[in-house]
C-alpha cells in the first residue's frame, strides 16, 4: 500500500492499482471500487485509454457482485462508447455482453437478449476462444429466466465443456451454479446438488464468496423440497455470513427470508416474525421490490399462524398493492417503444434517401435555370420534367411515411397485445395462485383456532375481503386478455362480452353473428376487432345513454370481408365534432382500423342514435 502511494504517477502505478482491485473485488468490494476509481482518474490524467477501459470494466464487475445493476450498466456503456470509437472489437463485445447480463438481472429480458446476440455477432469467429464459455453462460441463464429449461441445459452443457477445455474455472463455477438452478426447477434434485457442490468447491478454491453464496441459496431450495429443515437453517446462516462479508443487500434479504421460513416450518412464530421483518426492512431500504413482495407474502402466513388476524389482513393489502405495482408500472410502454424503434428503422432510412434525391435534383435544376438565354427553352422543359418527377418522388415519400406509420402502429398493437397477455397470465397464475394459497391456509387454520366471537367475525371479514381481492384480480386479468378470445375465437368472445354488459344492467346489448361458424381469423385481427367493438360499445353507453345496442359481426366469405356494425338508439352525436375530437377513445378506434387497412363509416344525427360500420379485408 505505502509503495503504491509513493510510486511515480505513470502507467505502472495504474496497472498496480488495477491489480489490487482485481485481488480484492470478490472479498472487499468497497476497497476494490476505491482502487479502480483511482486507476481511472490517473489514467485520464495520463490519457491512458487502456487503463480507463480496464478500470471501468472492473467497476462494472464489482457493482454486479453488489447487485447495483444501474451502476454496472453505466460503466459498461462507457466502455462500449470508448471501444466503438477505436473499433476495439474485443471490448465492444465484452461490454455488450455485460450490459446484456445487467438487463437480465433487472428483468428486462428483451434488452438482455438483444445485447447478448449483438455481442455474439461481434465476437464469434474472431479468435476469442476463451470468451465463448461466457457467451454460452449468458444464453444459459437467459433461457433459464424465460423458463425454457431444455435450451438452458443445452447451452449450459456446451459452456461447461468449453470451460473445462480452456480451464477457465471462473466461468465454469458460474455455469455449474446456473445448471444447479435449472435442475432444481426441473425437480432433478440429485443433479442440482451435484452441480452446486462442484461449484462450491471451485468457489472456495478461487475465494469467490459471491458464487458460493448463490449455490448455498440454491441448496436451501433443495432442502425445502426434500423437507430437510435443519439444512435450511445451516445453509441460510452460511449465506447470511457470506452476504454480510460481501455487502450483498439482496443476499442478506434472502438469508433472513429463509431463516424466517425455517422458524415458520418449526412453529417458532415469534422468531420467524422477527427474521421476516428484518428481511422486509432490508428490502425496502435497498428498493428490492420483488423481495419486499415475497417477504410480505411470508409475513401474512406468519401473522395468521400467530392468530393476529388484523395484522395479517393489513399485510395482505400491502402485498396486493405492491404486486399490482410490479405488474403494471410502465412495462407495456417500454415494450412498444422498443418494437417500434426496430420496425421503423428501415423505413426511416428509405425516406432519408428519397429526400436526399429531391434535394440533389433541386440543385441541378437551379443551375439549369440560371443558364444562358439561348438555352431558355431547354431549361423550361427540364424544369417541367423536374416538377413532374418531384411529384412522383414526393408521392413515394408519402407512401413510405404512411407505411412507416402503419408499421409503427402494428408494432405498438402487437406489443400491447403480447404485454396484456403476459400480464394477464402473471396476474392469474402468479398472484391469483398466491392469494388462493393464502386463503386456503387461513381457512385450514380456522379449524384449529379458538377465537372469541369478535375475532371470529373479524376472521370471516378477512376471508370475505380476500375473496373480493381474488375476484377483482381475475376481473382485471380477464379485461387485459379475455380467455374466451384466446381459446374460442372472436365470435364467442364478443358474444360473452355483450352478455356481460347486459347482465351488468348498463344497457341491453344484442349480438348477431352471420356466417361466423368455423371462421378462421388471424389472432391479431381478432384481438384488434374485439378491442374496437369494446371501445364502440363503451362509447355508446358513456355518451349516448341508449336503451338498446346492436353488435353485428358478418363474415362475407366470397369477398373475404369481415364487417363489424355497432348501432344504438341513444342521443346521437355530431359527426363533424367527432372527427375533430381529441379524445383517446376515438383516436384508438381510428388507429386500429387504419392498422387493419379497413373502412370506417359513421352515420348519426343528434337525437337519432348512432351507427358505426367497419369493413376489413381478411
Amino acid at each position: 500500500m505505502q509503495i503504491i502511494k509513493m510510486a511515480k504517477a505513470d502507467t505502472g502505478k495504474v496497472n498496480s492499482l488495477l491489480a489490487l482491485g482485481d485481488l480484492l473485488e470478490n472479498n472487499e468490494p468497497e476497497q476494490a471500487i476505491l482502487y479502480n476509481r483511482q486507476a481511472a482518474e490517473l489514467s485520464q490524467r495520463l490519457n491512458y485509454e487502456k487503463g480507463i477501459i480496464s478500470s471501468y470494466r472492473n467497476l462494472a464487475y464489482v457493482f454486479t457482485q453488489q447487485s447495483k445493476y444501474d451502476s454496472m450498466l453505466y460503466y459498461s456503456k462507457l466502455v462500449y462508447d470508448m471501444a466503438e470509437k477505436k473499433q476495439d472489437v474485443y471490448n465492444m463485445g465484452i461490454s455488450l455482453f455485460n450490459m446484456g447480463e445487467g438487463y437480465k438481472f433487472l428483468g428486462d429480458y428483451e434488452k438482455s437478449i438483444d445485447h447478448t446476440f449483438r455481442a455474439i455477432k461481434i465476437l464469434e469467429g474472431k479468435g476469442y476462444t476463451t470468451i465463448e464459455p461466457n457467451l454460452y453462460s449468458g444464453l444459459q441463464s437467459t433461457y433459464y429466466k424465460l423458463k425454457q429449461y431444455d435450451k438452458s441445459v443445452e447451452y449450459g452443457i456446451k459452456g461447461i465443456e468449453l470451460a473445462r477445455a480452456y480451464k477457465t474455472e471462473g466461468v465454469l463455477m458460474v455455469l455449474l451454479e446456473n445448471m444447479g438452478h435449472c435442475y432444481t426447477d426441473m425437480k432433478q434434485f440429485v443433479k442440482a446438488g451435484q452441480h452446486y457442490d462442484e461449484a462450491i468447491t471451485l468457489a472456495r478454491k478461487n475465494n469467490n464468496k459471491f458464487v458460493e453464496n448463490i449455490c448455498f441459496q440454491g441448496k436451501v431450495d433443495i432442502a425445502l423440497y426434500e423437507k430437510k429443515y435443519g439444512d435450511i437453517k445451516s445453509f441460510s446462516e452460511r449465506t447470511l455470513q457470506l452476504s454480510q462479508e460481501t455487502e450483498d443487500a439482496a443476499g442478506i434479504c434472502i438469508s433472513y427470508h429463509n431463516l424466517a421460513l425455517y422458524h415458520l416450518l418449526t412453529n417458532d412464530f415469534n422468531r420467524a416474525y422477527g427474521q421476516a421483518m428484518t428481511a422486509l426492512k432490508m428490502a425496502r431500504d435497498n428498493k428490492l421490490i420483488e423481495y419486499e413482495a415475497r417477504t410480505l407474502g411470508q409475513l401474512v402466513l406468519i401473522t395468521a399462524a400467530k392468530q393476529d388476524i388484523p395484522e395479517a389482513l393489513n399485510l395482505s393489502r400491502q402485498f396486493y398493492d405492491l404486486y399490482g405495482k410490479i405488474f403494471t408500472d410502465g412495462v407495456a410502454q417500454k415494450d412498444a417503444e422498443m418494437r417500434t424503434r426496430f420496425e421503423t428503422e428501415k423505413k426511416e432510412t428509405q425516406i432519408i434517401l428519397q429526400q436526399a434525391q429531391l434535394k440533389q435534383k433541386s440543385t441541378i435544376n437551379y443551375f439549369l435555370i440560371a443558364g444562358t438565354i439561348g438555352l431558355l427553352f431547354i431549361s423550361l422543359l427540364t424544369y417541367r420534367n423536374y416538377k413532374h418527377h418531384r411529384k412522383l418522388q414526393q408521392a413515394k415519400i408519402d407512401d413510405l411515411e404512411k407505411e412507416k406509420l402503419l408499421t409503427a402502429t402494428e408494432a405498438v398493437l402487437k406489443g400491447e397485445a403480447q404485454e396484456r397477455s403476459r400480464l394477464a397470465k402473471d396476474l392469474h397464475d402468479g398472484l391469483g395462485g398466491m392469494l388462493s394459497g393464502i386463503k386456503h391456509s387461513l381457512s385450514s387454520m380456522k379449524e384449529n383456532l379458538i377465537m372469541t366471537p369478535d375475532n371470529a367475525q373479524a376472521f370471516e371479514r378477512s376471508i370475505d375481503m380476500l375473496n373480493s381481492s381474488i375476484n377483482e384480480m381475475r376481473r382485471v386479468a380477464h379485461n387485459m386478455m379475455p380467455e374466451m378470445l384466446v381459446k374460442y375465437g372472436l365470435d364467442t368472445a364478443l358474444k360473452e362480452f355483450c352478455n356481460e354488459i347486459t347482465a351488468s344492467g348498463a344497457t341491453n346489448v344484442n349480438y348477431q353473428a352471420i356466417e361466423m361458424e368455423n371462421a378462421d381469423i388471424n389472432q391479431m385481427v381478432s384481438v384488434t376487432v374485439y378491442r374496437i367493438a369494446q371501445e364502440l360499445v363503451n362509447n355508446a353507453i358513456k355518451h349516448g345513454k341508449p336503451k338498446e345496442v346492436l353488435v353485428q359481426l358478418h363474415l362475407h366469405r366470397q369477398e373475404k370481408l369481415l364487417a363489424l356494425t355497432v348501432e344504438d338508439d341513444g342521443t346521437g352525436l355530431d359527426i363533424q365534432s367527432l372527427h375533430e375530437s381529441q379524445g383517446m377513445g376515438w383516436k384508438n378506434i381510428q388507429s386500429r382500423v387504419d392498422f387493419l387497412k379497413g373502412k370506417l363509416d359513421v352515420q348519426s344525427l343528434p337525437g337519432s342514435g348512432t351507427s358505426v360500420m367497419i369493413e376489413i379485408n381478411i
